[in-house]
């Protein structure tokens, strides 16, 4: 496969070797331009961009709303090898604008494939490039923080670079930006589809189960398959969801999803609902990522952006409490200030990457929440028990203990 790219305004005709001429190219405001080829949609997007470290799962990437407003830089090289199938959405469509690849996907080859790569994001609406140096690409997301950048892909390589840099310099960011309201369903409905397993695949479950309520922020699939498979009857509310609509459908348990955005931003109308139900119930709560991050705010924390966030399925994160080292999957820009928890709130899992908070728990209520993803999708599942956690906090609520 040729790499291309360059960082210069030279037009991408004027060549002088014989490099195929560039059909898309990546403009960030500090004046790099990346000319690649471009596969999926044509035209145009402007984002934050960020990488991500994961060797599998660019389908459930790609689909997970936390990426709302992000493009993605995939540093593993074999991205598209597997193509894509219905399974593997994380929601009903692409959530990030875009994807940064070193090699242009090839033709799939797996028996679960139903469409590839470049197919399905050609009709989903979202632009891919390929042939660019990811490395140095990430270099510099890691050196510098997370860049505005615009992504475009023109088949006849004809593009207005002065007006893509003003593009990308126009785009506000993701900080103060309440992204949740964009990804959030609805109305609410009831899941039960548990994890996909050998032979059957997805499941649903049968028989009692505990009555959970899950805030949609931007929830991903596989969270709610891992609530049904630990044993929860799961009713869906949207992010705006108040304390009386939480509580009206007597919950014996909150759970608050990920989510994209800044959560001071979506804080507005989150923290005022979850305060409510921690005055007004006992019941044991639950969040991941943004979920984590807007459980913090209520208690009285404060979040703060990262450099260039953690976007992976290779994090190690250690639970304070055992000193088990736990390897996870994160996708978060943002983090909770550790040192801003209040009395009472304890922090209880950090990242062995650079020390900052992963999960806090209230010291004498089963509340509790993490940064990272414990249900991998993709990535490892050594933190699968924090769903059996939730539950049989539950259900030591219901006997009293």
């Amino acid at each position: 496969m040729t790499q291309i790219a360059a960082d210069t305004d030279r037009a991408p005709g004027a060549r002088h070797d014989d490099r195929p001429p560039p059909t898309a190219c990546l403009v960030l405001t500090d004046g790099q331009i990346f000319y690649g080829e471009g596969f999926g949609a044509t035209g145009q997007a402007v984002a934050e961009l960020c990488f991500n470290t994961a060797m599998t799962g660019y389908q459930e990437i790609m689909t997970d709303p936390s990426y709302a407003g992000q493009i993605v830089t995939f540093t593993f090289p074999h991205i598209g090898n597997v193509g894509v199938n219905p399974e593997d959405d994380e929601t009903a469509e692409p959530v990030a604008a875009g994807m940064v690849v070193k090699w242009r996907p090839t033709a799939p080859s797996n028996w679960r494939s139903a469409e590839s790569l470049s197919a399905w994001l050609a009709r989903r609406g979202r632009i891919g490039i390929g042939g660019l140096d990811t490395r140095r690409l990430t270099r510099a997301i890691r050196l510098q923080g997370a860049p505005h950048v615009a992504i475009a892909h023109d088949p006849s390589g004809n593009f207005d670079i002065a007006a893509l840099r003003t593009s990308a310099r126009a785009f506000r960011g993701l900080t103060g930006m309440d992204l949740a309201k964009d990804v959030t369903c609805a109305q609410s409905y009831r899941w039960d589809e548990m994890r996909w397993a050998w032979p059957a695949g997805y499941t649903r479950r049968e028989g009692p189960a505990r009555r959970v309520v899950a805030v949609d922020y931007g929830a991903k699939r596989n969270i709610l398959r891992c609530l049904a498979s630990a044993g929860c009857d799961v009713t869906v509310l949207p992010a705006s969801a108040t304390a009386e609509e939480v509580l009206a459908h007597d919950p014996e348990g909150l759970f608050l999803s990920n989510g994209p955005g800044d959560p001071a931003a979506t804080g507005a109308y989150a923290v005022p609902m979850i305060r409510e139900v921690l005055d007004q119930s006992d019941i044991p709560i639950f969040g991941i990522c943004l979920g984590h991050q807007m459980l913090a705010l209520a208690l009285g924390a404060r979040t703060i952006k990262m450099n260039h966030g953690h976007h992976g399925a290779n994090h190690p994160v250690k639970e304070l409490a055992t000193g088990k080292v736990e390897i996870t999957s994160m996708n978060h820009g943002f983090t909770v200030d550790s040192q801003t928890l209040p009395a009472g709130v304890i922090e209880t899992h950090v990242s062995l990457f650079d020390g900052s908070n992963c999960g806090i728990a209230m010291a004498d209520r089963p509340v509790f929440s993490v940064q990272h993803h414990p249900e991998a999708s993709p990535g490892p599942q050594d933190s699968f028990y924090l769903f059996e956690r939730f539950v049989a906090s539950m259900a030591a609520r219901q006997s009293g203990a």
